[in-house]
């Protein structure tokens, strides 16, 4: 028997603002309001308000909390400092993805750990398998946040109209507490779009008064409401991997090009260390498949699971595909033969429903903002 959908709780005002919404994850979210190439170009250009509530916040405390979490992940978290977050990742024991996480640290024995909406209790689970033997409690906080997130070039201007929080000070990857509009807050900045941005952890009951203000304060900056579709083709654009797509437990960390967040310094023994090692062997000396961009020659747009091709053979898959706003041609996101990922190299197609449609293979990501 399905089971309903889970609803944030800006639920009553998206629909209020004509969202067109989905089943994301268990959870009823919004696609998008109106256009979603308006929605990306604001975010690209001005800035873009979202209710990402069905994020899996995961709280860790206690005197151990810092040699569980580096134990339990691939990250050094004991050097994590205080108020600073990190992009990390936990595995299998065989070394596979289980999910990418950010884990900020809110003082000096107490953690926050946000996973993707889809794997939250699979994460929760998994901490709470191995937290044994550690002097740290896992709790699990999902239904004490919502998460509104702020993104753009404008996004600084509108939240420094409606907070006195030190938001020059605020580095990326950092969080700090204040408040937002007569909201308590924890304010971090970090994003999934690869604009400047402010992700805003509050109380569920303030989800709607700090919406509101927000988009009062955001709207002589053209800020709009933006919906999940948008999401999707700013972090595609960024480069940025999902986790489903570029992320699954059959890749290792190393397999996705993403083995810089292993740390194997760190002290003490971690899950998945070993295979992990012979994993990073593997691709120093035989790469696997490289993850990679293309972009169409054509108007035609690739899609997960789509065969990338070269010489009649097929040496990779697309992970993740989309008209580009920003570019104004379809690209996508493959993993490749090693012999075919770099940039330039000729002959590589998609087969798009058995026709071999031309791409030219580049560096990830699509697009950079200016500092």
């Amino acid at each position: 028997m399905s089971t309903a959908p889970r609803l944030t709780a800006l639920d009553a005002l998206h629909r209020s603002l004509g969202a067109t919404m989905t089943d994301f994850a268990g959870w009823d979210m919004p696609l998008r309001y109106a256009s979603e190439r308006d929605e990306h170009n604001a975010v690209r250009t001005r800035a873009g308000l979202f209710d990402l509530s069905h994020m899996g916040e995961i709280t860790v405390t206690g005197p151990g909390a810092a040699a569980f979490l580096s134990y339990a992940l691939v990250g050094n978290i004991a050097t994590v400092g205080n108020g600073r977050a990190r992009y990390t990742m936990i595995v299998q024991e065989d070394g596979g993805i289980v999910d990418d996480l950010i884990v900020y640290r809110l003082g000096d024995s107490e953690y926050m750990v946000v996973a993707n909406a889809g794997n939250a209790q699979i994460v929760l689970d998994a901490l709470t398998a191995r937290v044994g033997g550690f002097d740290a409690e896992v709790r699990d906080d999902r239904d004490a946040y919502a998460l509104l997130a702020v993104q753009g070039p404008e996004s600084p201007a509108i939240m420094k109209a409606v907070t006195d929080a030190d938001l020059d000070g605020l580095k990326y990857y950092a969080g700090l507490p204040g408040t937002v509009a007569g909201v308590p807050a924890l304010i971090a900045r970090t994003g999934y779009t690869g604009e400047d941005g402010f992700e805003l952890f509050v109380a569920p009951e303030h989800a709607e008064q700090l919406w509101r203000a927000l988009t009062e304060a955001g709207s002589a900056h053209g800020l709009i409401p933006c919906g999940l579709s948008c999401r999707d083709t700013l972090r595609l654009e960024a480069g940025m991997p999902l986790y489903g797509h570029e992320l699954t437990t059959a890749l290792t960390p190393f397999d996705a090009g993403l083995g810089r967040v292993v740390k194997f310094e760190k002290e003490g023994d971690f899950v998945g260390r070993e295979a992990l090692i012979a994993a990073a062997e593997r691709a120093g000396t035989a790469p696997p498949r490289k993850l990679v961009g293309l972009v169409a020659e054509g108007r035609r747009v690739p899609r997960a699971g789509f065969p990338v091709v070269a010489d009649g053979k097929v040496i990779g898959e697309v992970t993740s595909g989309a008209p580009s706003p920003t570019l104004g041609k379809p690209i996508a996101m493959a993993y490749v033969d090693a012999a075919f990922a770099a940039p330039g190299t000729e002959g590589v197609g998609v087969d798009i429903r058995g026709t071999h449609e031309p791409y030219e293979v580049v560096a990830l990501p699509f697009y950079k903002r200016q500092k």
